[in-house]
């Protein structure tokens, strides 16, 4: 059940992303395929970040720590780039047009994401 969550959850900033930052597009005109490529996106997204993400920071912990973690933005977006890429290897039709727009939707997503797990407990109590 926390997979799924964290899945919608993600998948909801993602479409946030595409209604704030110009540069990210997601291109098909149906709701039920803009929800399923958001889906399909969320998941892309979170694979590469639990098996690249890890590495990333274990190799450049020491750029973290000299910019006092903002290098994690830079990691975020560019992580965001490669699910982009990775999205139309597999013919979703979502783009991210270049570092900027994947910068600032990592971003966002990140933020939506965050005020969104606020809301929603995926624990069991």
């Amino acid at each position: 059940m926390k997979i799924l969550i964290r899945v919608v959850t993600t998948a909801i900033a993602l479409w946030v992303a595409t209604l704030i930052v110009s540069g990210i597009d997601l291109t098909t005109a149906s709701t039920p395929k803009k929800v399923g490529t958001l889906i399909a996106v969320a998941v892309v997204f979170g694979l590469i970040n639990a098996f690249l993400k890890p590495i990333v920071k274990t190799l450049g912990c020491v750029f973290y720590i000299l910019t006092l973690g903002l290098f994690a933005l830079v990691v975020n977006g560019l992580l965001l780039w490669l699910a982009s890429w990775s999205a139309g290897k597999l013919n979703l039709p979502f783009h991210v047009s270049g570092f900027w727009p994947a910068f600032w939707g990592a971003i966002v997503v990140g933020v939506v994401s965050w005020l969104l797990n606020l809301f929603v407990h995926d624990d069991k109590e």
